[in-house]
C-alpha cells in the first residue's frame, strides 16, 4: 500500500495520454435514435469537498458527449451513507452506472453488490480502449482496488491524507510557533493555550460519519484498528491517544465536538487555531480563509513511526444493462483523462492516482509548483496505511459502533477506556458470526 502510494507521487514520466472525445464510441453506434443515455453518478462530494468540481465535470462532460447524458447524485454521510442508499437502490432493482466506493468499503462492497470490472467492460465493447488502464497506471496503484478475491472492483480515483490547518495569525497571538506543532502532545499543549490565551477553540478534528482520522490519531500511537481479524483499537495506546484527544474537548474544552461541516466553518470563519482534516477540503479552506493559513503535516506521537490511512475512493461501475455499462465507461474514461484529474486535484486537494498527471502540462506541473498547501499531503506519504476495512459484511455495522462510541466518549458520558472496549467487544462479536 505504502509503495503503491509513493509511486503515484514519485514516478513521473510518462506521455501524456489526451482524452480523445465523447462520440465516437461503441455507445454512439449502438444509440442509432439519436438520443442520449441517462446514468446517474453517486458521489459524496458535498460543496465544501469537491462538489463543484463534480459539477463542473459533469457539466463539461454532458455538453461535449452526443451519446451520454450523466446525472449526478450527492450521498450525505460520505462512503458509508452511499452504501445505504445503494442497499435502499438495489432492493427495489435500480441502480446508478458509476459509483464512489471508500476504501474502508472495498471487501463489503464486492461482497454485498452487482459490479462489473471495468477491463471486462473494455474488452466486450471498447476494443480500442484495451490498453488504457494498463497504460495509465501502475499495478500496484490498481491493486488499491482490488479485493481479497483479486477481482479488479474498480479503478482508484482519489487519494488523501490528513494534515493539520493551522491559523498562523491566532498562533502568534498566543505566543507560539507559527509554524504548527509537530507532535500530538505539543498539540495538546498548543490548543490548551490557543484557549487560555485567545478565548477562541484551538482544535478541531474532523467528524463525519466515518472513522479515518481516528484511524491517525491511534495507529500513529502504536494501537492497531484489526489485528489477526480482529478489532484491536482498545490498547492502552489506543485509549491513552483518544484519552488526550477526549480531554482537549470534554476537559480543557479547547477542542470541538461538532459536525464536520460545522468545525470546518468555525476555522475558516477564525475561530480555531488548528484543523485536522483530509488534504481534500484544501481548496475550500484556501478560498475561504481571511488569515495566514498554511497546511502543514500530520502530527505524530513523540517516539512513535505515524501511521495515515490512506483516503479517497475508486470508482466501481454499477451499471447493469449494456447501454449503461457503455455509457459509464464512456464517462469514467473522461473523468481519467489528464485534464480532468487535474481539474479534480485543483477543486480538492486529492492526489491524483493517474501516474502522468502530476507532471503534465496540460496537467498539475505547474498547478503544484506554485501551491504549497499540498505540499503537505505529498511529503507523507511514507506514513501511508491502508484505512482499516473490517472484514466480512460486518463493515457498516462496525463502522456505526464506532461514531455511536466517539460521540459517547466526546460529550463526556463515558470514558474513552469504557467506552473503546465496549466498541472493541461488540466489533468482536459481529466478526464472530
Amino acid at each position: 500500500m505504502k509503495k503503491a502510494i509513493l509511486k503515484v507521487i514519485s514516478i513521473i514520466s510518462i506521455s501524456a495520454m489526451f482524452f480523445s472525445g465523447c462520440g465516437t464510441t461503441a455507445a454512439s453506434q449502438a444509440n442509432n435514435k439519436g438520443e442520449k443515455v441517462k446514468i446517474e453518478y453517486w458521489h459524496v462530494n458535498a460543496e465544501t469537498q469537491g462538489g463543484k468540481s463534480v459539477e463542473k465535470l459533469v457539466k463539461d462532460f454532458n455538453a461535449h458527449s452526443s451519446t451520454v447524458e450523466v446525472v449526478s447524485k450527492y450521498n450525505p454521510d460520505m462512503y458509508k451513507g452511499l452504501l445505504q442508499n445503494l442497499q435502499a437502490e438495489s432492493a427495489t432493482g435500480k441502480s446508478p452506472a458509476l459509483v464512489q466506493v471508500g476504501w474502508a468499503f472495498l471487501d463489503y462492497f464486492s461482497n454485498n453488490f452487482s459490479y462489473t470490472e471495468p477491463q471486462k467492460i473494455i474488452d466486450s465493447y471498447f476494443p480500442q480502449d484495451k490498453n488504457f488502464i494498463k497504460d495509465n497506471f501502475l499495478p500496484n496503484v490498481l491493486d488499491l482496488a482490488k479485493n481479497s478475491k483479486n477481482s479488479q472492483v474498480g479503478i482508484p480515483y482519489s487519494l488523501s491524507t490528513p494534515v493539520l490547518y493551522i491559523n498562523k495569525d491566532i498562533l502568534r497571538q498566543a505566543g507560539l510557533d507559527e509554524n504548527g506543532p509537530k507532535t500530538w502532545e505539543e498539540l495538546v499543549t498548543f490548543s490548551n493555550t490557543i484557549k487560555e490565551k485567545t478565548g477562541k477553540y484551538g482544535f478541531y478534528m474532523q467528524e463525519p460519519a466515518d472513522n479515518w482520522a481516528t484511524q491517525a490519531l491511534l495507529e500513529s500511537n502504536g494501537a492497531r484498528m484489526i489485528k489477526d481479524g480482529k478489532a484491536a483499537f482498545a490498547s492502552e495506546e489506543g485509549i491513552k491517544a483518544y484519552e488526550a484527544y477526549a480531554d482537549m474537548v470534554v476537559k480543557s474544552k479547547s477542542a470541538l465536538h461538532i459536525s464536520w461541516d460545522e468545525g470546518v466553518k468555525s476555522f475558516i470563519a477564525g475561530n480555531v487555531g488548528m484543523l485536522y482534516t483530509t488534504i481534500a477540503r484544501r481548496e475550500n479552506i484556501q478560498k475561504g480563509a481571511a488569515f495566514d493559513v498554511a497546511a502543514i503535516n500530520s502530527p505524530a506521537w513523540t517516539g512513535k513511526t505515524k501511521r495515515l490511512p490512506a483516503g479517497g475512493c475508486f470508482l466501481a461501475i454499477t451499471a447493469k444493462t449494456e447501454k449503461e455499462q457503455k455509457a459509464a465507461w464512456e464517462f469514467e474514461k473522461y473523468l481519467y483523462s489528464v485534464e480532468s484529474m487535474a481539474e479534480w486535484t485543483k477543486g480538492t486537494g486529492y492526489v491524483p492516482p493517474r501516474k502522468d498527471v502530476a507532471t503534465a502540462e496540460n496537467g498539475l506541473k505547474k498547478f503544484l509548483q506554485e501551491n504549497k498547501m499540498m505540499t503537505a499531503a505529498t511529503t507523507q506519504m511514507d506514513g501511508v496505511v491502508s484505512w482499516t476495512s473490517f472484514p466480512g459484511d460486518a463493515g457498516l455495522q462496525a463502522e456505526q459502533i464506532l461514531l455511536d462510541t466517539r460521540d459517547k466518549i466526546l460529550s463526556g458520558s463515558v470514558s474513552s477506556r469504557d467506552g473503546l472496549t465496549s466498541a472493541q467487544n461488540k466489533i468482536n462479536a459481529l466478526l464472530k458470526k
